[in-house]
């Protein structure tokens, strides 16, 4: 009985370091890790409020030029890319039967107004009736209008450019027989160009004409051109809820008909605003909220946001200038949970408790 005793107290006293031992481990194993993330300070920087989207240029002015009278065209004197100016020449027609058919109109006009200035003379001695001097000046007055519309005529020969511009294209060669209203050539005005953007109706009271334009087009990567707001239709379409704001840009350079624009329109802006990245937002928009560095812990924030601008994003409440906002790591982050910024000293890590006695 004795000696069961002893064995028993013998393997107890050898347990006893091994349960001290594992009981340190675990007390280790509690020992909260810090979750490394990279962090920013919330500054101040002027910001402005904007509106963005897209819309192909378009030239300001474009014309057909089409043929006012029949005929062969005997000179074609345009070319595509050609710039031309209002009022050019550019086709000469065959005007053989317009201009006969105006020295036709022209001899009867020189015939009826030497009968009719013989008439008068007539009349003054009483030797013509009022009737009869009625009816040449009414005959004078036909025979004016007929040679002016023989004229008219003879001058369609000449298809000159309604508008000045650039050819951009042409239907006719030299030797083609041109009918009448038939297109021929189509010139585009390139000095100006517009963009014609379809905005909500929330911003009708923001947009208004003379504001600064920024346009980026997909054909000229990094290279920004100004422009303003010329216009705006104030009527919103029932159907969509959008209105029309036309953007100008100056033509005439890189910028060409047809390109795909990105189109920004700033409408305020604020001097000294408190701005954090937009990446360090949580991906909560109905609650936006940052986690802020406080006291080594990471604290879930909830901030009142102002306008967007680019990878900013201006804070109205819930910061002050000087908070640190974590921008990277978050998904690891809960409330309270301590935090290493990455670049700032490494944290000490904590001791596990030591067992009593133990002088290892």
């Amino acid at each position: 009985m004795g000696v069961g005793v002893l064995l028993g107290c013998l393997v107890l006293a050898g347990c006893k370091p091994g349960g001290q031992d594992a009981k340190a481990k675990d007390q280790e194993s509690k020992v909260e890790e810090a979750v490394p993330v990279e962090a920013v300070a919330v500054s101040t920087r002027a910001i402005a409020a904007s509106y963005t989207g897209t819309a192909p240029l378009e030239a300001r002015g474009e014309s057909q030029v089409v043929a006012k009278t029949s005929g062969v065209a005997l000179q074609v004197m345009a070319e595509v890319g050609q710039q031309v100016r209002a009022g050019q020449v550019l086709v000469r027609l065959d005007s053989a039967r317009a201009a006969l058919q105006a020295a036709q109109s022209e001899a009867q006009l020189r015939k009826l107004e030497a009968s009719y200035n013989r008439s008068r003379q007539l009349f003054a001695q009483q030797l013509l009736s009022a009737n009869d001097i009625d009816q040449l000046r009414f005959d004078l007055e036909n025979a004016r209008a007929v040679n002016r519309l023989a004229n008219l005529e003879l001058s369609y020969a000449n298809v000159v450019a309604p508008i000045s511009g650039i050819i951009a294209e042409r239907s006719i060669k030299t030797g083609n027989f041109v009918q009448i209203n038939t297109p021929i050539f189509r010139i585009v005005d390139t000095s100006r160009l517009e963009a014609t953007l379809n905005v909500p109706e929330r911003e009708l009271a923001t947009l208004k004409p003379g504001l600064p334009v920024q346009l980026m087009v997909d054909a000229l990567p990094g290279r920004p051109f100004l422009g303003r707001v010329d216009r705006v239709a104030p009527v919103v379409d029932s159907g969509s809820g959008t209105f029309r704001v036309i953007c100008a840009f100056d033509g005439g350079g890189l910028l060409q008909p047809g390109m795909f624009g990105r189109i920004k329109i700033d409408y305020d802006q604020r001097a000294n605003a408190l701005v954090i990245p937009r990446n360090a937002l949580l991906d909560d928009e109905n609650d936006p909220a940052v986690f802020a560095v406080r006291g080594g812990k990471a604290a879930r924030v909830t901030v009142k946001l102002g306008y967007y601008d680019g990878e900013w994003v201006e804070v109205r409440s819930g910061l002050k200038a000087g908070d640190r906002v974590v921008t990277a790591g978050k998904i690891a982050l809960r409330e309270g949970a301590k935090v290493q910024v990455i670049g700032d000293a490494a944290a000490k890590p904590v001791a596990a408790a030591k067992p009593a006695g133990d002088k290892s």
